[in-house]
């Protein structure tokens, strides 16, 4: 499983259940990324897309506690147990994390890889991610050029579970 978010200097994702800026370029990235694979998200951050609806093009799956919660064109679960079920019939490779912060913070451990797009600015958010500089189970293995975009200076970073950290992983119980 691999995650991608954006996050701002203080590893803010979001605010008022949005993204914290337009930047189509990171836009492309995402897309480019995702299309054709299958993207896992919380109920809040389903409901944050366009028509409330899964993405096109893609499998989408949803995490919601919520027993009656259903959602169109989307597979729904409602535990990690399940989720975890749901995930086994797909390749590792093809699975993203999509948000929000609470999947991110909570399934961050079991990726491989984590395609951060690093925002050089603070922008207000209310919701974060852990800072994974900090993290000693992942190394940054790949940083673009930096991007300006409407104001906004970003780079493309790619982390990389090192070998202790997938050992630790393998004991998660979920």
């Amino acid at each position: 499983m691999n995650m991608i978010v954006a996050a701002d200097s203080r590893w803010g994702i979001g605010r008022d259940n949005g993204l914290l800026a337009s930047l189509p370029t990171d836009m492309k990235y995402f897309r480019e990324h995702t299309l054709g694979k299958v993207v896992v998200m919380g109920r809040k951050t389903l409901e944050s897309l366009p028509g409330k609806k899964g993405l096109p093009k893609r499998t989408n799956i949803v995490l919601s506690a919520n027993p009656d919660f259903e959602a169109e064109g989307c597979k729904v679960v409602h535990s990690e147990y399940e989720l975890f079920d749901e995930l086994a019939q797909y390749e590792p490779d093809d699975i993203f994390l999509i948000g929000g912060a609470s999947l991110y913070n909570r399934f961050y451990k079991y990726c491989r890889r984590l395609y951060i797009t690093r925002m050089d600015a603070d922008l207000d958010a209310d919701a974060f991610i852990v800072n994974i500089d900090e993290d000693e189970d992942y190394s940054l293995v790949s940083e673009s050029e930096p991007v300006t975009e409407n104001g906004i200076t970003f780079r493309f970073l790619i982390y990389s579970r090192n070998t202790e950290g997938l050992n630790r992983a393998r004991t998660l119980k979920f």
